[in-house]
């Protein structure tokens, strides 16, 4: 019996431990984001980030997403909540989806760049990957803000050398259809184009292919 024992208790470590002796752990993804990473007024569960996941492990890959978006929230407050969040989820790829409420609320673009820079550095200095969704915002802001704003984003992105999808709603911006009736925050029906969106470049992290 105590033989017996021993076996079983060999085979459940053979489980849970990798070959190289260390406890097998999926790859975390860690979205900090704002209302559009929510699914604002949406059952999260149809949001782009979890069909993400959802699509991801369909695919034979370990992941765990964690979505840690806030609605309203802008680059200053993800740049306080980091730390925390990265203490408690340890992940290995962190996704910034966050200045689209610095653009609407017309904060400085210089600004919004250091706060993604600081981002992306201090997942860098843990050794975490990082992703950063660009935004854009409407044309009412005038031709000067909204090229300083587009650009705050790419220039965050080669400063830390992080990774860039330069507009996340690329897929749907030039279709209302798309939108609620706030004309900001994307529909049910917009999630999967979104999630198709950021899936290759996600894909590429987590296969280990970056």
């Amino acid at each position: 019996m105590r033989f017996t024992a021993v076996i079983r208790n060999l085979l459940f470590l053979t489980l849970i431990l990798g070959a190289n002796g260390a406890r097998a752990e999926s790859y975390t993804v860690l979205v900090m984001g704002d209302s559009i990473g929510a699914a604002y007024n949406l059952d999260e569960a149809d949001g782009w980030v979890n069909l993400l996941g959802e699509t991801l492990r369909e695919e034979d890959l370990d992941v765990e997403m964690v979505n840690a978006s806030i609605s309203g929230d802008t680059t200053s407050g993800g740049l306080r909540r980091l730390p925390d969040a990265l203490d408690r989820f340890t992940p290995d790829l962190l996704v910034i989806e966050l200045g689209g409420n610095d653009g609407l609320r017309g904060y400085p673009p210089k600004n919004m760049q250091k706060n993604l820079e600081d981002m992306a550095n201090i997942a860098r200095e843990r050794d975490i990957d990082v992703l950063i969704l660009g935004m854009l915002i409407p044309t009412n802001y005038g031709n000067a803000y909204l090229k300083m704003f587009a650009k705050a984003f790419s220039t965050a992105a080669e400063n830390t050398d992080s990774t860039l999808i330069p507009f996340l709603l690329e897929p749907i911006a030039q279709d209302r259809a798309y939108f609620q009736a706030d004309g900001i925050h994307p529909t049910a029906e917009a999630q999967p184009l979104l999630m198709k969106h950021t899936l290759p470049f996600i894909r590429t992290f987590v296969a280990g292919d970056s």
